[in-house]
């Protein structure tokens, strides 16, 4: 075949895969952002871009959507309702200065995402994976009602099997444990793990799983949410997931982490996510309905109000997100942001420079090593960007950082599982705490000082010094950060 005709082909596969790459970017509805970096992945890899669009690049359809939307036939959205009138209505005119920002996110959140603002709770702060996981299984062998548990990652080794051991103790004394584990993050998992707990009585069931191995066009969608529900009455929420490489015992060695233990009715709000997400990966006969028992209307035990704010690609209003905006853009004094990935959208990235140019100290913490290359590579990018605006950066040096938190002029916070990404604001589904307590926000900042011991500065010389070929990824990386 002559040299002219191996043109005509190359140029005529190079024209059919730009345009088959521009209609099926375009065809569905989404960032623009994200539109230009999937044509660049598509345009760049022939045939290889297309076959990482179907796993990992396809929207949700609408059916997958509505099939979501219909679960919240538990929600709370009367009472959302009404408790935005009551923020609204004129006797909180005259709340001081200090109250402003914490009564607007809250009315910001009950719109986006119908967040129930619960007064009265009782927030413990854990960030030893010890202390957490012994507490966590304490409380699951109290349980004489039910547990439901929905974590990213649950491993099968031994803190896997501690925790599987109290479930299945609990399911054989006729407590009810329902068991949710996501298809990604647990992918290591056999599904025989969970026999014995269900021939105890409980069921364990994948999200978004696929009956096929290895093909899984619903991979992208992860449940990163971490959820424990005992009785309606104790709930855990954060960044630990379970496995012994969150105790420490990984390759990445120490694991720094941050989660709740939460009592009063805002576990209520954990309970009715759970139920939510529950209801859509199990059969109809399995779809569980309101009871009262599963909601139990706590008396006043603490002093933390809060709201429980979940987000994720059935919805497109990216209310974690929002709430983070939020908060940031009337901070007068600090900010600080500990966060395993920072990969922050334009929106998000605006306003945390606005905030360290106008004067507001920015504080942002992340890992001085990565877990996923690409991922840590535009992380550095961002971090860079930011010291340019004034921001102080550092890097825990103390083995692997996974904390996600937020304070903001000690005043208020967010703890979840949400990372300050493109990933968690759009395609994960996640779950956060917003908490209006000096007492909690002091705590988590005071936790930041003390990480801070433990970590280096970072200046400008620090990335001056970089190779090329280091500086190059990090740029390349950033091109691809709206789908990381």
């Amino acid at each position: 075949m002559s040299m002219s005709i191996w043109l005509i082909i190359v140029s005529a596969i190079i024209f059919l895969n730009t345009v088959v790459a521009i209609f099926t970017v375009f065809y569905e509805n989404r960032d623009v952002t994200a539109i230009w970096a999937w044509l660049l992945t598509l345009i760049m890899l022939p045939g290889i871009g297309f076959v990482i669009y179907f796993f990992i690049g396809k929207k949700m359809s609408s059916s997958q959507i509505y099939d979501l939307n219909t679960q919240q036939v538990l929600g709370m959205s009367e009472l959302a309702e009404f408790q935005k009138e009551m923020l609204e209505d004129s006797e909180y005119s005259e709340i001081s200065t200090e109250e402003v920002y914490s009564v607007h996110t809250a009315i910001l959140l009950l719109e986006s995402n119908e967040s129930i603002l619960t007064r009265g709770n009782k927030v413990e702060v854990l960030v030893d994976g010890e202390k957490l996981f012994d507490q966590f299984i304490a409380d699951i062998a109290q349980a004489t009602q039910h547990v439901h548990i929905l974590y990213y990652t649950f491993r099968s080794d031994g803190l896997g099997r501690r925790v599987m051991a109290a479930l299945e103790e609990r399911a054989e004394a006729g407590v009810e444990v329902l068991v949710i584990y996501d298809a990604l993050g647990s992918r290591t998992i056999d599904r025989d793990f969970f026999d014995r707990l269900e021939e105890k009585g409980g069921k364990a069931r994948v999200f978004f799983g696929s009956k096929i191995p290895i093909v899984n066009f619903r991979m992208n969608y992860r449940n990163h949410r971490k959820i424990l529900v005992v009785d309606g009455k104790i709930g855990y929420m954060g960044g630990f997931n379970i496995g012994d490489e969150y105790l420490g015992l990984g390759p990445l060695g120490n694991w720094r982490d941050t989660h709740l233990r939460i009592q009063g009715n805002a576990v209520l709000s954990l309970q009715n996510r759970f139920f939510i997400d529950w209801n859509a990966v199990v059969s109809n006969e399995e779809k569980v309905k309101y009871e009262e028992h599963y909601f139990p209307i706590a008396k006043k035990v603490g002093e933390t109000a809060m709201q429980i704010v979940a987000s994720g690609p059935e919805n497109d209003v990216q209310a974690i997100k929002m709430g983070f905006i939020k908060m940031i853009s009337q901070a007068k004094h600090s900010v600080y942001i500990q966060t395993p990935y920072f990969i922050p959208d334009m929106s998000v990235y605006e306003v945390i420079k606005i905030a360290a140019l106008s004067g507001v100290e920015v504080n942002i913490m992340i890992p001085n090593k990565p877990d996923h290359p690409f991922v840590y590579r535009a992380t550095e990018y961002f971090a860079k960007d930011i010291l340019d605006s004034g921001a102080n950066v550092y890097t825990y040096d103390k083995g692997f950082f996974h904390s996600k938190v937020m304070v903001i002029d000690n005043e208020v916070a967010s703890v979840g599982s949400a990372n300050m990404d493109v990933r968690s604001f759009r395609l994960n589904f996640e779950i956060n705490s917003f908490i209006y307590d000096t007492e909690v926000a002091s705590e988590l900042a005071s936790h930041f000082n003390n990480d801070i011991k433990n970590s280096t500065k970072l200046d400008l010389e620090y990335f001056m010094n970089q190779s090329k070929w280091r500086k190059f990824k990090q740029h390349f990386s950033r091109l691809l950060s709206p789908i990381l």
